[in-house]
């Protein structure tokens, strides 16, 4: 077996996992109709007894999944508008498809994210609501609360991302500087029956975290969020009316979002279709049936992203070393979403800049590939899905005057691997359940 081969086999793999949470294959797991009867997960709803059906929603994989819901549906279906990232279309026939930014939130953003909210309110108590929730979700919902421009919430949302903050915390934020996020969609939506289907980009699948859980329970508070921005020292640096908001939080004049017990949740069904440990398991099996031994490490990844390079790089080292944890030919997979603290001004993203770390750690290893890529097509603000390495990436960039960790220190990932042409571009996948990190080693 050669590196090329091991470099072949990690993309298929990775392929493999990404084809498996594919959106509109994953609706039409969960949700069937039985001529005038609509299962979701197993629970009937009789589509007699709606006068309306309304499917909104916000997320990179929503066009997919609005196609499937077209599908299901067919003409039942009286309006619809669902925020997708800019390029993650498809022809649809009821649904409108709204293209916005993302991981910065616009003004494209911001009017179908109102549009959205006021068609949610218009449903009555014999009105279903569908919603599709996906990856992106969060930042494709930007209705901030009243006092707040978006100008000053796109500002928030860069400090969060620059600090280093997780999904959890970001989100923490956003839904209590929100009109829309933290069950607030639901609140809107309600006496109305709701329908929301979510493929999960978050550790853990967690409901309410999920594109900040616009119609799911909140369990973070405005204590919660002080204490976030309080803790990675930006209190100081976020806008006057953000800290005004939140201070009126704490004191209780402004309401906090809607809890576990509100009424409001009522009638509203949440189902998970997909999530990071599925295509972590189909990635495991494609594998296998390349002839790898396979390890799956975890589906919980978390941590910034050097230092869990470093730690895969070091099992690298060891199935060479000694053949543990498992014997080459070995292909050991993680799922999650790791976080770059950014301090340098170079263009990359987390995954890419996993597999720079990871090269320089198995530089001179002959048997070793790693590849790490968004199983949404795209990586930080890049075009890349990631980038794969090998033992001699590092010194294929010196062949060509780059130093590994010059590059590294300014997270310039993007560069040098466009250079050494070890970008992996997938364009967009349409679905988004985190990120796959593959390491083969070879016997």
């Amino acid at each position: 077996m050669s590196v090329q081969k091991l470099r072949h086999d990690a993309v298929e793999i990775f392929h493999a996992g990404v084809k498996a949470v594919e959106p509109k294959a994953a609706v039409q797991q969960f949700v069937k109709r039985e001529g005038e009867v609509l299962m979701v997960n197993g629970q009937p709803y009789s589509l007699k007894d709606f006068e309306n059906i309304y499917v909104v929603g916000a997320g990179k994989a929503g066009a997919p999944m609005a196609a499937a819901v077209e599908e299901l549906l067919r003409d039942h279906i009286n309006a619809g508008l669902i925020n997708v990232k800019y390029g993650h279309t498809e022809p649809l026939r009821n649904i409108k498809l709204n293209e916005a930014g993302h991981p910065v939130p616009d003004e494209a953003g911001l009017e179908g994210a109102g549009a959205i909210a006021r068609l949610v309110e218009k449903a009555g108590e014999n009105d279903l609501v569908i919603c599709l929730i996906s990856g992106g979700g969060s930042a494709l919902l930007p209705l901030p609360a009243d006092g707040i421009s978006l100008n000053e919430k796109q500002e928030v949302t860069r400090k969060l991302l620059a600090c280093g903050a997780n999904i959890n915390e970001m989100n923490a934020v956003r839904k209590h500087i929100s009109k829309i996020k933290g069950g607030q969609l639901a609140r809107l939506a309600f006496p109305a029956t709701l329908i929301t289907l979510i493929l999960s980009d978050v550790i853990g699948d967690p409901l309410d975290v999920i594109a900040s859980g616009p119609t799911v329970p909140d369990t973070s508070t405005f204590e919660d969020v002080k204490e976030i921005l309080d803790r990675y020292q930006i209190w100081g640096e976020i806008p006057q009316s953000v800290k005004a908001h939140i201070e009126k939080g704490l004191a209780g004049a402004v309401p906090e979002t809607p809890k576990i017990g509100d009424a409001i949740f009522s009638k509203t069904h949440n189902v998970v279709i997909g999530s990071n440990i599925q295509a972590v398991l189909a990635a495991e099996k494609k594998a296998q049936s390349l002839g790898y031994n396979t390890l799956v490490l975890s589906s919980f990844i978390e941590g910034e992203t050097k230092d869990v390079a470093r730690m895969h790089a070091a099992i690298a080292k060891e199935i060479v070393s000694s053949g543990h944890p498992i014997p080459p030919p070995a292909c050991v997979i993680s799922g999650g979403e790791i976080t770059v603290t950014i301090r340098g001004k170079g263009k990359g993203g987390r995954n890419q800049e996993f597999v720079l770390a990871a090269a320089m750690d198995i530089a001179g290893l002959d048997s070793v590939v790693i590849l790490s890529a968004g199983t949404d097509g795209s990586d930080g603000p890049t075009d890349a899905a990631g980038a794969l390495c090998d033992g001699q990436t590092v010194q294929r960039g010196l062949a060509l005057g780059m130093e590994a960790v010059q590059h590294l220190n300014e997270n310039d990932a993007y560069p040098f691997f466009q250079a050494l042409g070890d970008l992996l571009m997938t364009g967009p996948t349409n679905t988004n359940v985190m990120d796959l990190r593959l390491i083969l080693v070879e016997k």
